[in-house]
């Protein structure tokens, strides 16, 4: 089977686990495939690695999910509700975009027996990783999603954007959204909506750089609540140190990171076909989200 490229391309990348764990799942599958890390500090460095297409696929990180999506050539349904782009996979010169961010958050969530179907949930966060994720707790059954930033005016706007992307897919696809109740404030505004989520998620950067804060003050949270920080590899966020003396259930980004992982596999599978596939699909799901959580010493406790 022909040698193939692949990368993690963002700013920070030098504390991700993705190339041991992508690694690990290739070799598993025989595939003479490389992963490696792409640490680009300026965009236009970043844009010129995606110009040259000299890859098989790249997995995006921050801050450049935005500049994925727009220099995509097609886009998946998921990467135009998060508008932006955290997988391009090369098709024959066509780069095509995709968001794995909320199927790994969920799909994670789902294996720590979280139950999202009926559920209230409370997101954190305007960006591409928020909206990915307000989608599949949507697509999952949440009965109500928050939608939360800084500014209340901002995070209205984007949830506006996003419903236009829900009709979009609605009439395209024949996805029926609708039973979710949506809507978006400022953390001042919600205090009331994030005491009587089931589900807190931070999907912001908060908790990426040494003294960031928690997103809204944590003393809102209490036990009975699951939350979710999409930080990893950062040490204990403010967010979930804070979420854990509520006496939240709280779990950081790593296995979200997983989650994302084996549905990369699933898209790289998928584009490539042949031979390939039928390796990497011999690996079923459980397997290679517990061989890849391995490969990276995630041990995934709460």
């Amino acid at each position: 089977m022909e040698e193939q490229r692949l990368y993690l391309l963002g700013h920070p990348v030098g504390h991700s686990k993705s190339a041991v764990m992508y690694n690990a799942a290739y070799g598993a599958a025989g595939l003479p495939w490389r992963y490696e890390l792409l640490d680009c500090p300026a965009e236009d460095d970043a844009r010129a690695v995606l110009e040259v297409r000299d890859f098989l696929s790249v997995n995006i990180t921050t801050p450049y999910k935005p500049l994925a999506f727009r220099m995509a050539d097609d886009r998946s349904g998921e990467a135009r509700l998060a508008d932006g782009a955290n997988v391009l996979v090369n098709q024959g010169g066509r780069l095509v975009a995709h968001n794995t961010d909320g199927a790994g958050c969920t799909g994670f969530l789902a294996q720590r027996g979280f139950a999202l179907a009926g559920s209230r949930v409370a997101v954190c966060g305007t960006g591409p990783t928020a909206r990915s994720i307000l989608g599949a707790c949507v697509q999952a059954g949440a009965a109500d999603v928050l939608l939360l930033g800084r500014d209340g005016a901002r995070a209205r706007a984007v949830l506006d954007e996003w419903r236009a992307c829900r009709g979009w897919l609605e009439r395209v696809t024949g996805w029926d959204a609708l039973a979710a109740q949506v809507c978006a404030a400022s953390y001042a505004e919600a205090a009331e909506g994030i005491a009587a989520a089931d589900l807190v998620v931070n999907a912001t950067p908060l908790g990426m750089n040494p003294g960031d804060s928690a997103p809204f003050d944590t003393a809102l949270l209490h036990a009975g609540q699951r939350a979710f920080d999409c930080v990893y590899g950062h040490g204990l966020t403010a967010f979930v140190a804070g979420a854990r003396q509520a006496g939240c259930r709280a779990h950081d980004g790593a296995g979200m990171l997983v989650g994302q992982a084996v549905e990369t596999v699933r898209i790289v599978a998928r584009a490539v076909g042949g031979d390939a596939a039928r390796a990497l699909d011999a690996l079923d799901d459980a397997r290679l989200f517990a061989l890849m959580a391995d490969a990276a010493g995630f041990a995934l406790d709460d």
